[in-house]
């Protein structure tokens, strides 16, 4: 693994963005993303994460946080194992979900291809840890993780998309307590 994609310094304050496996549109039904939510807050109030920045796309999400404990790769590895696990659980338990066969399925057959998951692979073992060590380089991430649903189509302006802290830096109040830069 390349040195740009580690956790260098604990105490940093980093960029990551992860996806979930064959980039599978997951999170479009309201309970997928409620389960993140709840685990970024549980993991914000029981775990020491700082959370800066945030967005939930129906594939992947990004976040600008810090870890309290110094230990940003292992807090982000739980935050990931748990959250599998639970989106998994609500996929298979859906009424609603049409594509739960499906979606399964494609996890399965992501997990045949690691060694390192036994039955299903949710997300995507890279994070893309990026530092962030400058003011400059802080503001373009903010930018870029809040234009993302713009520049999806999904909405006009950043503000709009409700699976953001987009709306905390626009003088409103999000779905999830932040920490504001």
């Amino acid at each position: 693994m390349s040195r740009k994609y580690k956790f260098l310094n604990k105490e940093g304050l980093y960029f990551v963005s992860f996806a979930t496996v064959y980039w599978l549109d997951v999170f479009t039904r309201d309970g997928y993303f409620q389960t993140i939510i709840e685990n970024l807050d549980f993991c914000r109030k029981e775990k020491g994460m700082e959370i800066y920045c945030w967005c939930i796309m129906p594939s992947h999400v990004h976040l600008i946080f810090r870890d309290k404990n110094n230990n940003p790769g292992k807090l982000l590895g739980q935050f990931k194992a748990h959250t599998s696990k639970e989106i998994q659980k609500d996929i298979e338990i859906n009424p609603q979900e049409s594509r739960k066969e499906w979606l399964l399925w494609m996890m399965e057959r992501a997990a045949r291809k690691n060694t390192n998951v036994k039955v299903r692979q949710f997300w995507q073992q890279h994070n893309k840890p990026i530092e962030l060590w400058s003011s400059h380089v802080i503001d373009q991430k903010v930018d870029y993780i809040h234009n993302n649903p713009v520049e999806a189509g999904f909405v006009l302006e950043p503000w709009h998309w409700k699976y953001s802290s987009a709306i905390d830096y626009s003088g409103g109040k999000g779905l999830l307590e932040i920490d504001l830069l």
